[in-house]
């Protein structure tokens, strides 16, 4: 089962996130005290593999909104709220499974809906069609002609059993069916696919913040006594987790040789560390070392009862060690999760969801690149992850798709959303940060760099250069790293802010009158050649065209109508609603945006831009075979700039 879509309510911050669409790596974007933890907390108690303090499920006083929660005390006997509201969908073989035992084509859907509230049940629904597994069942069912009628008018379990039971002498057929239908826990049909396979499918959700890392010290006496009373904490259950990847547990240290055990430890702890550094690159010389000591009355309780286990970093480039707990807290985070993650024990039958609570938080801005990487490279293939971040670094600005916004809002409690670009400025902050290191490392490092104006011109090209792929038309070549600059009037500033004599640069502009004043400028300055400057009016329809005008005019009014779509007043805009006569189609949007005072009157020509790029899978293919010559035509003159 992959979970599709996650929706929170009534849960401390949050009152109503609406539905948040989960993919292979999820990241959740927003401000201190945003909601960002409660909506793990609250997802991680759906199924929770590794309880936090040892909760595992929901509590009314601690975690029902307080300022709702003297009207909700009144009703919730009677109607407990809902917290958790996930969407699954069954995979293949799922599918396979269900359907060998109760009939081909009986599942609706793939889809399962799981709820958990303050009830404290998990409930599932699935769309099945019960008339065809009572007809799969009967299938192989051995009855008398004089018995069929009565039979084949049952359409569900019950109704099946009862006409089952008044046969009066049933064939063993009949006995054995009725029998197995009695097994159930239930004669239900709903409860017998949670029992048999929805249950037993759930993923689990493991948590891992900061709390989570490990301690540098641990006295083992203390540790048994927590582990033993159920009061171990998370930096516990770690230590303990690098315990069992040597198949050790607190009892050994009462019976077995310290040295060897601590050799072993060792073992462990050099093997994770190496298998980190593939990933690890900000100082590849650190390693971790064990050391058993007795307890040292001196020390604060409980480190004076022994005995202790000391964890170290060494560090090479000064030959010295430190508390593990106290120098290199990135290193500490990322070997602790490591040790942890990698002692999951692992269940052939459902997958395991990584919720990270701020990945990475200490570490420099290359580090948490490598966190990144870890993330896509190792969890993604086989965990689902969801994480929170406030840190630009943590990022991926070719994969904004993936970025939900969270913000605390008056009124409304802590809402998440998938389209980031609507968030407030503060919120919102991390991603444009992330896109404009992404824009100054192109410029930096790019051999080959294409100009534009604005972002909307660079996701524009993205896209179009993937269907003119796609449909076997020549297509922006991958060494063109685009770079949008802001405006006409911004190139000449952008060029010379380093010497580019070493790149090989172009520029893609609209042809408004501004424009041309500004680039003429350039030219005569030889800062730009005239082979390098292309106009996107030499591709598209209108004199004073933009990239938007290379679109149909009715494609275009679709992306802005899925952009605007609660603001417009019919919900859509059509060609014929646009009646200036302006060249540009964007400009005709603009008026029409003024004249019916939607979105402030202006068109911000990046919001339909980023729904093309998050409703792509369907838009693509929509697009005319003359947009794609058009845009095949542009991408050729691109092309042959490449020196």
């Amino acid at each position: 089962m992959e979970l599709k879509s996650v929706r929170i309510q009534n849960y401390r911050s949050i009152e109503d996130t609406g539905v948040v669409p989960i993919g292979a790596v999820t990241c959740l974007v927003g401000k201190n005290e945003s909601g960002k933890t409660a909506f793990l907390h609250a997802l991680h108690l759906l199924n929770p593999l590794n309880p936090i303090k040892g909760k595992t499920a929901f509590d009314e006083v601690m975690d029902f909104p307080s300022r709702r929660y003297s009207a909700y005390r009144k009703v919730r006997d009677a109607s407990p709220a809902n917290v958790v509201t996930a969407v699954f969908e069954l995979s293949d073989s799922e599918c396979e499974l269900i359907e060998q035992d109760l009939g081909n084509g009986i599942l609706s859907s793939r889809d399962v809906t799981v709820v958990r509230g303050y009830d404290g049940y998990r409930s599932y629904k699935a769309d099945y069609a019960e008339e065809k597994v009572v007809a799969h069942l009967l299938a192989a069912v051995d009855l008398a002609d004089a018995d069929q009628q009565a039979v084949a008018a049952a359409s569900t379990i019950v109704g099946l059993v009862d006409a089952l039971r008044a046969i009066e002498q049933p064939h063993s057929s009949v006995t054995d069916l009725i029998a197995r239908v009695e097994s159930w826990r239930q004669p239900s049909l709903a409860v017998y696919l949670v029992d048999s396979y929805l249950d037993h499918w759930l993923p689990r959700f493991f948590y891992f913040s900061e709390y989570s890392t490990m301690r540098g010290r641990v006295s083992l006496p203390d540790l048994k006594a927590k582990e033993t009373a159920g009061l171990a904490d998370e930096a516990d259950l770690t230590f303990l987790s690098l315990l069992r990847t040597v198949n050790a547990d607190l009892g050994d240290f009462d019976v077995m040789d310290f040295e060897a055990l601590t050799r072993e430890l060792e073992g462990v702890a050099n093997g994770i560390t190496e298998d980190a550094f593939t990933y690890w690159r900000q100082n590849p010389g650190l390693r971790v070392m064990i050391q058993m000591s007795v307890g040292n009355q001196a020390d604060a309780p409980p480190l004076d009862r022994g005995p202790v286990i000391n964890l170290r970093i060494y560090n090479p480039k000064h030959a010295v060690t430190v508390p593990f707990d106290e120098r290199s807290r990135g290193f500490v985070w990322f070997f602790s999760f490591y040790a942890y993650f990698s002692n999951i024990a692992e269940d052939p039958q459902r997958s395991t969801i990584l919720l990270l609570d701020e990945p990475g938080i200490n570490l420099h801005s290359t580090g948490q690149r490598d966190v990144l990487a870890f993330i896509e490279q190792r969890l993604a293939p086989t965990n689902q992850v969801i994480y929170t971040t406030h840190s630009p670094s943590m990022i991926d600005p070719k994969r904004i798709d993936r970025v939900r916004t969270v913000q605390d809002l008056d009124q409304r409690g802590t809402t998440v959303s998938a389209d980031p670009y609507q968030a407030d400025s503060e919120t919102a902050f991390p991603l444009q940060a992330a896109l404009g290191y992404e824009l100054a490392q192109s410029l930096v490092t790019g051999q080959h760099c294409l100009l534009v104006e604005r972002p909307s011109d660079l996701l524009y090209l993205e896209l179009l250069s993937q269907a003119c792929r796609d449909a076997g038309l020549s297509a922006l070549d991958p060494r063109w790293l685009i770079t949008p600059v802001g405006g006409a009037d911004k190139v000449s500033a952008f060029m010379s802010l380093r010497d580019l004599s070493s790149l090989n640069v172009a520029v893609l502009t609209d042809d408004s009158p501004r424009d041309r004043q500004q680039l003429s400028a350039m030219l005569d300055s030889e800062q730009l050649s005239t082979t390098s400057l292309i106009r996107i009016s030499e591709f598209a329809v209108g004199k004073e065209a933009g990239i938007e005008d290379l679109f149909d005019s009715s494609f275009y009014c679709a992306l802005v109508s899925g952009a605007y779509a609660k603001e417009l007043p019919s919900g859509a805009i059509r060609p014929s609603d646009l009646k200036s006569r302006v060249p540009r189609i964007t400009s005709r949007v603009d008026q029409y945006l003024k004249d019916n005072n939607v979105a402030c009157g202006t068109l911000s020509r990046y919001r339909p831009a980023t729904y093309f790029l998050r409703e792509q899978q369907a838009l693509l293919p929509m697009l005319s075979a003359a947009t794609l010559r058009r845009a095949a035509k542009m991408f050729d003159r691109m092309n042959s700039c490449l020196t």
